[in-house]
C-alpha cells in the first residue's frame, strides 16, 4: 500500500476552551486535506487534545471533578468547535487512550533499552502553566520568561540525553532545507542548537494522574515527553502498518511550542530510536490584537469561533455560509513569517472584499447575463484564450501555494482569479455585445461561466458550502477533479442554469446619528454651467519635478459611496502589500460593484486629506470626460500591483 499523505495539528492543551488561534491552525490543515484531495491523493489528518500533566490535575480539582471528568468535557468542547467549522479529520486522539500510553511506554523503553535514557537528580525551577522547566538565568522578577509562576522542584527522574544530539540535528537541517519553516524560525532553532543543548529531565513524580514510567509506578513520564508521542501512536506504532503513514509530512503548530519541542526535542527522540523524522515542520505566528498583543485568555482578548459564526449569521448569511466567512477570513489571515492583526476592521474587510464584493459580484453578474443574454443556459462556444490562461495560471499558483504550505497565497490565487473574472467581464462588456448583435457574445458568455465554474474549485478548499451553492447555481454536480478544472468537460453545453442567489451580504457597522440639518440658506440664482473645452496648456515642468510624483498601480479592493455625498466614493485600495483608502469624486459615473477588482492609477506620495470628513490617502488618476465627469485611467492589462508608472 502506497505511503499516504499525512498532517497534524499540535494536540491542543485541555487547560481552556477552543479560541480562533486553534481554528487557525485547524483551518490550514483542513484546507490543505481538501486541496490535496481535489488532486486525487489520499490524506490522513490528524488532531487531538493533550490530557496528562500536573497542570490538568490542578484545573480539574479547582472545577471539582475528577482529571478524567475533566479532559472528557474539554475534549468534547474541541470536537463540538470543529464540527461548527466543518474540519474533516481522519483521526483524533487523547492521551488518555490507550494506544497512547502504548506507544509513550514502549519509546520510553527503547531509548532506555539504547542508553538515551539515564536516571539523575533534577533541582530546578518548574513553570507548572507552561509545564516546562526553567533556568534561573532565565527568570524575569521571579516568574518564567512568559510571566507564570514558578516551583522549585528536586527529584530523582530519568533525563533524556538531548546533549548529544545537537550536532546531529544541525546537520539534519543542513541537508533538508524544507525540514524547517518559515526560514526567520529555522535559523532561531539553529541559534538554539548551537548554544548548546542539554540533558532534559522526562519524568516526574506521580500526582497520581499521567502515563507511568514502565517498570516504576512512582513516576509519571514528563508532558512534553509523552504529548509530542501522539503523532506517532496515531499511525499504529509500534505494531504492523505504521509505515503507511510515517513519516508525517507536515506537523502545523503555533510558534511558541516550535523551537523547543517540535524542532529540537521531538526530532531528537526519533533520531535517538532509529525512527525516520517528519518531512517538515511549520510553526506560524500569532494572532495579535492591536495594543492587546497575542491573544491570551489571561488578558481577555480570546475571540471564540461561534462568536466569530453569529456575527456573519446576524449580518444575514446562512448558517453554514457564515461558517465558511469565517474559514476564509482564517485562511487569507495565517500569519506565516510574522504576527498577524486580528482585528473586528480586519475581519470585516477581508469578508466584504473577497466574498460579498468579488465573489458575489461575480456570481450574480455571471448568472444575471447568462439568463438575460443567452437564454438562461450554458452557451454551445469556444471560450477565449485570455479567460483559459487565466485559469491555468490561477491553477497553477494554488497548486504551487498549497506544496509550499502557503495557505494564505493559495486563498489569494483562488480569489485572484475571481479579481479577474470581474475585470474580464468589465472589459468585454456583454452587454455592449448583445446589443450589437456581436457573434462573439456566446464565446465571451462561456468564458465567464468557465471562469465560474474554475473558480467553484478553487475556492472550495477553503469555503466548501459556498462552492457547494455555487455549483447548484450553475446546476452541476461539485467539481472534485482538479485536472478538469478549465476543461469544457467542466461545464457541459446546454445545462440550463438556476437563477443566482446572494449568499453574502455587505457587513455594515452602525452609522451614526444624523447631524441636525442646518437651516436653509436663500437658493443662489442659478447660473448656466459653462460648455467644457479642452484646458489650456499647463506650464512647462523639468523631469526631475515630474518624478517627485510617485505614481502606482492600485487595485480597488472595497467600494462605497460616501454617506452625505452624491458625488464621492469611498475606496479601499491595495497598492502590492500596502491597503490604503482613497474617497474620489467619482459616484456619478461609477457604481460600487463596477468598480471592485479594477486596477487604477494613484497619486501614492500625495498628502493626506480629509474630505467629509473621511481620510483619503491618495488619489485616483482619471480623465475629464466630454460633461466634466471622470473617466478612469487603467493599464493595458494586469499589471503588478504597486508597480510603478512612468
Amino acid at each position: 500500500m502506497p505511503k499516504r499523505y499525512y498532517l497534524t495539528t499540535p494536540i491542543y492543551y485541555v487547560n481552556s476552551v477552543p479560541h480562533a488561534g486553534h481554528a487557525l491552525t485547524m483551518m490550514v490543515c483542513d484546507a490543505t486535506k481538501r486541496h490535496r484531495e481535489l488532486r486525487g491523493e489520499e490524506v490522513v489528518f490528524l488532531t487531538g487534545t493533550d490530557e496528562n500533566g500536573t497542570k490538568v490535575a490542578e484545573a480539574a480539582a479547582a472545577a471539582g471533578e475528577t482529571p478524567q471528568a475533566f479532559t472528557d468535557r474539554i475534549s468534547q468542547a474541541f470536537v463540538e468547535a470543529w464540527r461548527k467549522l466543518d474540519f474533516q479529520y481522519d483521526d483524533f486522539i487523547r492521551t488518555t487512550e490507550p494506544r497512547h500510553h502504548a506507544a509513550v511506554q514502549r519509546l520510553f523503553d527503547i531509548l532506555r533499552e539504547k542508553g538515551h535514557v539515564y536516571m539523575g537528580s533534577y533541582e530546578g525551577w518548574y513553570d507548572v502553566s507552561a509545564e516546562t522547566f526553567v533556568r534561573e538565568a532565565d527568570l524575569v522578577d521571579g516568574k518564567s520568561p512568559d510571566g507564570n509562576e514558578v516551583r522549585w522542584v528536586s527529584e530523582e527522574n530519568y533525563f533524556f540525553r538531548l546533549s548529544a544530539f545537537g550536532d546531529p540535528l544541525l546537520a539534519h537541517i543542513e541537508q533538508n532545507p524544507e525540514f524547517l519553516q518559515p526560514e526567520g524560525r529555522r535559523n532561531e532553532v539553529i541559534s538554539f542548537i548551537k548554544q548548546g543543548l542539554r540533558d532534559m529531565c522526562i519524568t516526574r513524580a506521580n500526582p497520581g494522574w499521567g502515563i507511568p514510567v514502565p517498570g516504576d509506578d512512582s513516576r509519571v513520564i514528563y508532558v512534553w515527553f509523552d504529548a509530542l508521542i501522539n503523532y506517532l501512536a496515531a499511525t499504529g506504532w509500534p505494531e504492523a502498518g505504521w509505515e503507511d503513514l510515517w513519516p508525517c509530512d507536515v506537523h502545523w503548530m503555533a510558534k511558541e511550542i516550535f523551537t523547543r519541542f517540535h524542532a529540537t526535542l521531538w526530532p531528537a527522540m526519533l533520531m535517538a530510536a532509529d525512527l525516520p523524522l517528519p518531512r517538515t515542520v511549520i510553526a506560524h505566528g500569532w494572532f495579535t490584537f492591536g495594543e492587546g498583543g497575542k491573544m491570551s485568555k489571561s488578558k481577555g482578548n480570546v475571540i471564540n469561533p461561534d462568536d466569530l459564526i453569529q456575527k456573519f449569521v446576524e449580518a444575514g448569511c446562512q448558517p453554514e455560509l457564515a461558517m465558511d466567512a469565517v474559514r476564509w477570513v482564517l485562511a487569507r489571515s495565517v500569519p506565516y513569517d510574522n504576527d498577524t492583526n486580528f482585528t473586528e476592521d480586519s475581519i470585516e474587510r477581508i469578508y466584504n472584499a473577497d466574498l460579498a464584493n468579488d465573489l458575489g459580484n461575480a456570481l450574480n453578474r455571471a448568472l444575471n447575463m447568462a439568463h438575460k443574454f443567452v437564454g438562461g443556459q450554458i452557451p454551445d462556444a469556444e471560450p477565449e484564450a485570455d479567460l483559459v490562461a487565466a485559469i491555468a495560471e490561477a491553477k497553477a499558483k494554488v497548486a504551487d501555494a498549497f506544496d509550499r504550505h502557503r495557505i494564505d497565497e493559495a486563498a489569494d490565487g483562488a480569489i485572484g482569479l475571481v479579481r479577474f473574472l470581474n475585470k474580464y467581464i468589465d472589459t468585454r462588456a456583454p452587454w455592449a455585445l448583445a446589443k450589437s448583435e456581436d457573434p462573439a457574445l456566446g464565446a465571451v458568455m462561456l468564458s465567464i461561466l468557465l471562469g465560474l465554474r474554475a473558480s467553484e474549485a478553487l475556492v472550495r478548499p477553503f469555503i466548501p458550502h459556498a462552492a457547494d451553492a455555487m455549483a447548484k447555481q450553475l446546476n452541476l454536480a461539485p467539481l472534485t477533479d482538479y485536472d478538469a478544472i478549465g476543461t469544457p468537460a467542466s461545464l457541459p453545453a446546454g445545462t440550463k442554469l438556476n437563477n443566482p442567489e446572494p449568499m453574502f451580504p455587505r457587513l455594515e457597522r452602525a452609522k451614526p446619528e444624523p447631524k441636525p440639518a442646518a437651516a436653509p440658506a436663500e437658493k443662489a440664482e442659478k447660473k448656466e454651467k459653462p460648455k467644457r473645452g479642452l484646458p489650456e496648456p499647463a506650464p512647462e515642468v523639468s523631469i526631475d519635478e515630474f518624478f517627485r510624483f510617485d505614481l502606482r498601480v492600485a487595485r480597488i479592493i472595497e467600494a462605497e459611496r460616501a454617506e452625505g455625498s452624491d458625488k464621492l466614493m469611498k475606496l479601499q485600495v491595495r497598492v502590492g502589500d500596502i491597503q490604503r483608502q482613497i474617497v474620489a469624486g467619482i459616484a456619478k459615473q461609477y457604481a460600487p460593484e463596477d468598480l471592485i477588482g479594477r486596477q487604477v492609477v494613484v497619486v501614492f506620495n500625495l498628502k493626506p486629506a480629509k474630505l467629509m470628513g473621511l481620510d483619503s490617502q491618495g488619489m485616483i488618476m482619471a480623465a475629464d470626460g466630454p460633461d466634466g465627469g471622470a473617466i478612469l485611467l487603467e493599464p493595458d492589462k494586469e499589471a503588478p500591483e504597486g508597480s510603478r508608472v512612468h
